[in-house]
């Protein structure tokens, strides 16, 4: 069986990209296959580096049994796109800026985290940081979502 190493990508990695990270580890536990994934998760930019992710997205998390609060942010770095077989961004502004910094033949790692799950009709993960506590809740259920169709995939 492939193990696969995944890296989960927003712009701070204190809202989309940790809450990515916590519920595929979770969804890929409940299927059975936790140990077939080396999980991770950063951000574009370095403004939260060392903080946990977003209070308000750890309790939308706890309410569904998914534990975010030992994640801390960092920033993507170099050799993330030797060590991880995919780096997925929730949006299109963070798959851009990930291609321009993917080192060389290593660009088709980046994908959109959504790219397997059509059915949603949507191609970004909306950051909820500016909202309120239910943008958290439709981020989840997008990346519950979104996070089954990929694990379907790769198992």
């Amino acid at each position: 069986m492939k193990h696969h190493k995944l890296l989960f990508v927003c712009l701070g990695n204190i809202c989309r990209s940790p809450m990515a990270e916590g519920v595929f580890a979770y969804v890929a536990a409940q299927a059975g296959h936790a140990d077939r994934f080396t999980l991770d998760s950063a951000g574009t930019a370095a403004w939260h580096t060392g903080n946990p992710p977003d209070p308000r997205g750890q309790t939308a998390a706890a309410a569904r049994d998914i534990d975010l609060s030992g994640l801390r942010a960092r920033q993507v770095r170099e050799k993330d796109f030797t060590e991880f077989d995919l780096i997925l961004a929730m949006d299109e502004a963070n798959f851009t800026e990930l291609s321009a910094l993917a080192t060389e033949g290593k660009a088709h790692k980046v994908r959109l985290f959504l790219d397997d799950a059509p059915g949603l009709g949507l191609s970004e993960v909306p950051d909820p940081y500016y909202g309120g506590d239910e943008g958290f809740e439709e981020v989840l259920d997008l990346i519950e979502t979104g996070s089954k169709a990929l694990l379907a995939k790769l198992i």
